[in-house]
């Protein structure tokens, strides 16, 4: 009976009684083989366009694909498969992609789909064939590590850290601290600063734009509070301007700092205080705070002025400037109303209040 070779390593299997005085370097050679499967390490050019290589898996041999590594290299200028034939059904591999040109690279088993390379991806992965086809081990990865725990600082080696849509920072109980949210095609960004002593750290709009806004939006009609004292540079509050006139004038202290109506008073009109078409000024704001906004009144020939105030639709007696009540307008002016109201209990508000003649 003649010799036969192993299905994954192709050793030659010799029978008894055969080979004689051959025994010897046959043995030799399967170990060298045996050796490449275990320790063995072989650069294989997969250089070109679009196509494939074959590894070799030659008779009683030693053959490139029987090594236990495989750098795989050259230039490629298209999508690459590296082939494992059919008949080896068992065998692990560390393959490395360390070929130079921004294409995949698929190393699979004949006939099979197998384990890609991305076109960014010039890593290491360890594979098996399984039976079937290569498969990736994904050891290495993350991912497999049901609760990963790092043994010492996290060092990003210069590359940045990628979160999915609507993911992020979670504290030890697994819960939320820090949610990132996607922008498709975003140019802008924060930038966090630290300082050295005597420093402040620095939070900062960046990005491709010249002049960048930065928005802290809080939930609903929630507040962004500032703990501590501020310091402004420059502000800008919000103005609704107007450009019709009527006699009942809503002033909405969550998105608007200035009403400006620039249509004519025809009447005399009623000033109401609320947080916005939604919520209350009593439930947009706490026990001892106070808000400040104005109204710009536009008179014409005939002058008119503001007769009621009020607070969440409720009628209240401000406490006006000088001492008394307005009792006209000014004509062929802008008429500055200026309301603070502060909240001195549920429901409860004293409303400070003035009139200013703007010609």
């Amino acid at each position: 009976m003649a010799s036969s070779y192993s299905t994954d390593l192709k050793l030659e299997l010799m029978v008894t009684g055969e080979k004689a005085g051959l025994w010897g370097d046959i043995t030799n050679t399967n170990l060298v083989i045996l050796q490449q499967a275990i320790a063995g390490y072989e650069a294989v050019s997969i250089a070109g366009g679009a196509g494939n290589t074959d590894l070799t898996f030659s008779n009683a041999a030693t053959s490139n694909g029987k090594n236990a590594v495989i750098e795989l290299t050259g230039t490629i200028t298209g999508n690459r498969t590296v082939t494992v034939p059919a008949s080896v059904t068992n065998k692990v591999y560390l393959i490395k992609n360390n070929t130079t040109g921004a294409f995949t690279v698929t190393v699979l088993v004949s006939g099979q789909s197998g384990v890609t390379f991305s076109a960014t991806d010039k890593g290491t992965k360890v594979l098996y064939i399984n039976g079937t086809d290569v498969v990736d081990s994904n050891v290495g990865k993350v991912s497999n590590d049901y609760a990963p725990q790092l043994a010492a600082d996290l060092d990003a080696n210069g590359k940045n850290i990628q979160m999915d849509d609507a993911t992020g920072i979670q504290d030890d109980s697994g819960l939320q601290q820090l949610t990132f949210s996607k922008t498709a095609s975003a140019v802008n960004e924060f930038t966090m600063a630290n300082a050295a002593t005597g420093n402040a750290p620095a939070l900062s709009a960046t990005g491709d734009d010249t002049n960048i806004d930065m928005n802290l939006t809080p939930k609903g009609i929630g507040r962004v509070t500032l703990n501590g004292n501020g310091k402004i540079q420059g502000v800008a509050e919000k103005v609704q301007v107007n450009g019709t006139f009527t006699s009942n004038i809503n002033i909405d202290t969550n998105t608007q700092a200035v009403r400006l109506d620039t249509a004519d008073a025809s009447a005399n009109f009623t000033v109401n205080l609320r947080g916005d078409g939604s919520n209350s000024l009593d439930a947009s704001m706490d026990i001892g705070e106070s808000v400040t906004v104005a109204y710009v009144s536009k008179q014409g020939g005939t002058a008119y002025y503001n007769t009621t105030v009020q607070v969440d639709g409720t009628t209240v007696t401000p406490v006006w400037q000088g001492g008394s009540a307005p009792t006209g307008g000014n004509t062929t002016s802008n008429d500055v109303y200026s309301f603070t109201a502060i909240k001195t209990a549920s429901s409860t508000f004293t409303v400070l209040a003035s009139q200013t003649q703007f010609a």
